[in-house]
């Protein structure tokens, strides 16, 4: 692999923006309602166990991030656009595809993948742009 320069404070605040715009995107004010529907859980029974659960996503936020950053590098992203498209590219490449498989293949319904794979579109898209200003 090429060698690439990667600002971990960067990485560090794109993970943040990941959590950050996961709290918002699964909450009461957003689709935690539909999405503890959809996937047939109550919003109590998951509070109860989340620890482990944050704990893992912090972890993956920061994996991410960090592949990320190298995506933006081998891009050649330097703008908030072209990082922003690089974002979108990934989310289209490996998010998208991926999760509408599974979905397909759990049985599941598309409004589900609709919330998960909507979220990651707006983590990538914005820390595309964040990871190719800062990088």
């Amino acid at each position: 692999m090429n060698d690439v320069t990667i600002s971990y404070w960067a990485v560090l605040v794109a993970a943040l923006i990941n959590m950050a715009v996961g709290a918002i995107w699964y909450s009461q004010a957003m689709f935690a309602q539909q999405w503890s529907e959809l996937i047939g859980r109550k919003m109590t029974a998951m509070r109860a166990n989340a620890g482990p659960g944050y704990g893992v996503a912090l972890v993956a936020a920061l994996v991410q991030a960090f592949v990320l950053a190298h995506f933006v590098q081998y891009a050649g992203a330097s703008g908030i656009i072209s990082g922003a498209e690089t974002g979108l590219v990934a989310w289209l490449g490996f998010v998208a595809t991926t999760s509408a498989a599974n979905t397909v293949f759990a049985g599941r319904p598309w409004k589900l993948w609709a919330i998960d794979a909507g979220y990651f579109l707006v983590v990538l898209v914005i820390n595309g742009a964040v990871l190719a200003i800062w990088t």
